[in-house]
């Protein structure tokens, strides 16, 4: 099966020194070794980047450099195929938001769905499992449940 990896786990996937590292690098050797592939978006992309390189001082920030976030990156793209937004998955989106009536921030989380509904992607792993909740055709899992389900 196919799995979408939100922003969230990128980060932490690449920052060792974070406390949800091991659990996720845990929960995505157990997806790995049941053959399960690994996706996320250019949405994801840029917002791992920058996150990476916003100061440390602001919301969340990791405080890399453009070239230590470059490296992560690389490390990334050697894990995760990266999906890129068609005319297709722009008009799906533009039924998500009408349909589920979909504002503010969440509407980048539509856009993710359309693009998984688009490249046939059922399941994602997120460290947000209550952003996605209205998409009930999916499967959302946080490491955690990803690594109870693998026991």
């Amino acid at each position: 099966m196919k799995y979408l990896l939100d922003t969230g786990i990128l980060l932490r996937l690449v920052h060792p020194a974070d406390p949800q590292h091991q659990g996720i690098v845990n929960a995505l050797a157990a997806l790995k070794s049941q053959g399960h592939s690994f996706h996320s978006a250019m949405q994801n992309i840029a917002e791992f980047w920058n996150t990476s390189t916003r100061p440390a001082t602001a919301r969340g920030g990791f405080s890399l450099s453009p070239q230590e976030t470059r490296q992560r990156l690389e490390v990334i793209e050697r894990a995760v195929e990266v999906l890129t937004d068609t005319r297709a998955s722009y008009d799906e989106w533009k039924q998500l938001v009408t349909r589920h009536a979909v504002s503010g921030v969440q509407v980048h989380d539509a856009r993710l769905v359309a693009l998984m509904n688009i490249f046939g992607i059922l399941h994602l792993v997120t460290l947000n499992p209550s952003d996605f909740k209205r998409y009930t055709h999916l499967t959302v899992l946080t490491p955690s449940q990803v690594l109870q389900s693998a026991s």
